[in-house]
């Protein structure tokens, strides 16, 4: 599973601040590693120096031989808004990567394509 993070112009999208975000990453959603082939991470100052929820953070997952999701989450802090971000992509992913897999973790025989 590939992370890329992506900032705007307003964002200091330092060296740190890449490297914490792909952490939280793969510990958030890591157990679906074998199913992503890429997420990627754009944070976002919403509104710069107006006040209010500053910060948005926009997950998108890019699962293999499936559409991609994305996700969205606006707070006040960047780690509130990445935070609340991967708890949606991990629901997510969890709802539409479980219908793939059975109860006891195996590959669902409806994950398959038999043609």
């Amino acid at each position: 599973m590939q992370v890329q993070v992506n900032t705007d112009n307003d964002t200091n999208g330092s060296a740190a601040l890449v490297e914490r975000v792909q952490e939280k990453v793969e510990g958030q959603l890591g157990r679906f590693a074998q199913h992503l082939t890429r997420v990627e991470v754009h944070i976002n100052d919403v509104n710069a120096e107006k006040g209010g929820t500053d910060k948005r953070c926009m997950i998108e997952a890019r699962p293999s031989n499936a559409k991609p999701m994305a996700v969205t989450h606006e707070a006040d802090t960047v780690k509130q808004a990445l935070l609340g971000a991967l708890q949606k992509a991990s629901r997510q992913l969890d709802s539409a990567l479980g219908k793939r897999m059975d109860r006891k973790g195996a590959e669902s025989i409806r994950a398959h394509d038999p043609g």
